[in-house]
């Protein structure tokens, strides 16, 4: 920061400089150490978005441990399976996580504890961390099966935030506005450790609130953010009033898919440039975005990052030209060192140095990326090959759409047909016949949804992926 003395981390009402953060690293390493962590051990932390997840961050680093960041809305069984895969030594959390060092040994670290030095400890000799220190264990939703944890090693983390300073051009001068939850990647890297590698700082907001959203931004002033996809479709919708937006340099949206619809709305109406990225746990967090200057490919993920190679491969294992799609995989410092304790699945995926990420894409002849779908989204109708993506850019087109997924029914005659799950906008109706009329003037048949399902919300994950899991079952 231009100001050593000016907010680097800012929560509610605590709002800490450079001195500050440094103190509250020092003394929760202090806690840590006194609870046996040293180098190679892993730290848990399970808590809502709050300043202690960084400095715990930081802490399990300099004592040269690992952090594994833990969903507080998991389940009391779902917690103590990634303590245990993860053979976690510490929990830093509430009064929740006490509960868990009788079943699984790990002690306790209650939050309110960590900034508040121990007398009985010396301050921990800081390790110096190796590029092949285990960063973070990031466990990954767990969608077809139990959730894997993916291991980032400082190198991975180093590469990725170089990436993306450079690609977004942050300085000094940026500040990050963090909604995204801070137990997954993006929150993590592009939220907070970007902005503060480049001398900038971070607002960390406790949890996203549509309504109220902009009366943050009018008074934090951040110059970016990043959100996903259902978090700027119930933010246009939730706006009613004039906006001050002048602060943001741009946004961000990954985590899934934005309808280019969406994107043109957003953009018009707030004034802000907004650039959509790709990636996923394994590599990092991000492998494409679209620039901040020049062509913007409305409907690409954008192109690869600084130091990252993205190319599309054939069902048969060739590489495939513009043009033609395949399965997206990626290739660079950025990529996971596997999955931690599974080298069979870490096989699956790791190929040669490629990541093979189960998406399948397009490049064009400037190598922009195009998603087309999830390979085991794909429905096959009587032999045709259905993206539902393809389907649900069509639902977003409607005016009345808020939010839609397209899933495979079972059919006894072509194997599978396409069925869309909508949400509408507040203060919109539309009926199920309409949308599927609506569908019938931009596709073709086969391709038109069967039928048509209306909800009050659709069901997403913790980062606001809407979940087709649900809707199948």
């Amino acid at each position: 920061m231009s100001d050593p003395e000016s907010a680097c981390l800012v929560d509610g009402e605590r709002r800490l400089d450079n001195a500050d953060l440094e103190a509250a690293v020092a003394a929760t390493a202090a806690h840590l150490s006194r609870l046996g962590v040293g180098v190679g051990d892993v730290v848990a932390v399970m808590l809502p978005n709050r300043a202690e997840i960084v400095t715990t961050m930081f802490a399990a680093w300099r004592l040269g441990a690992a952090l594994t960041p833990v969903n507080p809305a998991l389940t009391d069984a779902e917690v103590g399976y990634q303590l245990e895969d993860s053979g976690a030594r510490v929990l830093v959390a509430d009064e929740r996580g006490a509960r868990f060092g009788a079943t699984s040994g790990v002690a306790h670290l209650p939050v309110e504890d960590v900034w508040m030095p121990p007398s009985d400890v010396t301050t921990p000799k800081h390790h110096k961390s190796s590029p092949d220190d285990f960063a973070f264990i990031v466990y990954t939703s767990g969608t077809t099966g139990r959730p894997k944890g993916c291991v980032l090693d400082h190198a991975n983390v180093s590469a990725m935030v170089m990436s993306i300073v450079a690609h977004l051009e942050l300085s000094e001068d940026d500040r990050s506005l963090l909604v995204l939850p801070l137990f997954h990647c993006n929150g993590l890297i592009v939220g907070v450790l970007s902005a503060l590698a480049a001398g900038g700082s971070v607002v960390v907001a406790p949890r996203f609130d549509a309504p109220t959203f902009w009366e943050l931004v009018e008074r934090e002033r951040p110059t970016y953010f990043s959100a996903v996809p259902t978090m700027y479709a119930l933010i246009e919708a939730a706006t009613t009033r004039a906006v001050d937006t002048s602060s943001l340099r741009f946004v961000v949206c990954g985590a899934a898919p934005m309808p280019a619809d969406l994107i043109a709305r957003f953009e018009q109406r707030f004034g802000v440039t907004l650039v959509e990225g790709y990636g996923l746990s394994e590599c990092s967090v991000a492998a494409t975005i679209n620039p901040l200057h020049g062509s913007r490919k409305v409907g690409t993920v954008g192109t690869a990052l600084p130091g990252v190679e993205v190319e599309i491969e054939s069902v048969d294992g060739r590489r495939v030209g513009p043009g033609e799609r395949g399965e997206v995989v990626i290739k660079g410092d950025i990529v996971m060192r596997g999955y931690l304790g599974r080298p069979e699945e870490t096989a699956k995926v790791l190929k040669d140095g490629w990541l093979h990420t189960g998406d399948i894409g397009v490049l064009d002849e400037d190598g922009y990326l195009r998603l087309v779908d999830r390979v085991k989204d794909m429905i096959i109708r009587g032999g045709e090959n259905i993206y539902p993506k393809e389907i649900e850019d069509v639902l977003y087109e409607h005016p009345a759409v808020l939010e839609a997924a397209v899933t495979g029914q079972p059919d006894d005659v072509l194997g599978e047909v396409p069925v869309a799950h909508v949400a509408l906008r507040p203060g919109t109706s539309t009926t199920p016949e309409e949308l599927r009329q609506h569908c019938l003037a931009s596709l073709a048949r086969y391709k038109v949804p069967r039928s048509v399902v209306l909800h009050d919300s659709l069901p997403k994950n913790s980062v606001g992926k809407l979940l087709k899991t649900a809707l199948r079952d």
